[in-house]
């Protein structure tokens, strides 16, 4: 798939392509927390429902003009395939993002963060899975070059899978995290939130909030997860 893309939309030629996606993309969240998020409020299921409703139609949307741009310029069969393989990356890492949420249900009560401004944790939490996944995304197109970083991937996720299956169950604990704990070690956290804010400035120096150490914690859970499927689909 990689290599047809590749000769396809190669990116010296279609630059202005990946620009505008980019661009895009962060425009829509850029509006989602300066219009739509500008203050701090619960969301309500409702709420949830429309948006999600707005964001898969959304990428359909993409989905049928990037299938249709296809179709013009490469012909139909290529159409047909680029715009399958794109619906179907869609759907797979929309399925493989439900365990996502249930980390951010046992983050978010652990911290005891208020449901006023979970929107705003999991919203600077999407910008930094973005930039984790362009750096998982480059490196895996010049891993998947070596055979022997495959075989590596593959010894990874088989003794992840042996860990999950005899490891016994334990609940999570963000303290024994080592980067969390080292983040403890080279900034002071406030022992109470300080409304939105994920830093402020006591005695003349600045302190983390608990809202910026669960941010932290999402963050090193993304990169677990990224790692994990990065290793399942190069070994597929």
């Amino acid at each position: 798939y990689r290599h047809h893309m590749d000769l396809l939309f190669p990116f010296a030629e279609y630059w202005w392509f990946y620009a505008a996606f980019t661009g895009f993309v962060l425009g829509l969240l850029a509006l989602d927390l300066g219009v739509f998020h500008r203050h701090a409020h619960v969301v309500s299921f409702r709420e949830s429902l429309i948006w999600s409703v707005v964001w898969v139609t959304i990428a359909l949307a993409f989905n049928v003009a990037f299938y249709a741009y296809a179709s013009h310029t490469f012909g139909p069969d290529v159409g047909r395939r680029v715009g399958l393989e794109f619906l179907t990356g869609y759907i797979v890492e929309k399925s493989l993002a439900v365990d996502n949420v249930f980390v951010f249900v046992l983050v978010f009560a652990y911290f005891a963060v208020p449901p006023v401004l979970q929107h705003r944790v999991l919203f600077y939490g999407i910008l930094g899975a973005l930039v984790f996944r362009a750096i998982f995304i480059a490196l895996g197109s010049v891993l998947m070059q070596y055979h022997a970083v495959v075989l590596l991937f593959g010894a990874f996720l088989l003794l992840t899978g042996v860990k999950m299956l005899w490891a016994p169950e334990r609940k999570i604990d963000p303290n024994h995290n080592p980067l969390v704990r080292l983040f403890r070690r080279l900034m002071p956290v406030t022992p109470d939130f300080r409304g939105a804010s994920f830093l402020v400035k006591l005695d003349g120096r600045w302190h983390a909030t608990p809202l910026l150490v669960a941010l932290l914690f999402l963050e090193m859970s993304d990169v677990i997860f990224a790692v994990d499927r990065k290793s399942t689909r190069l070994n597929s």
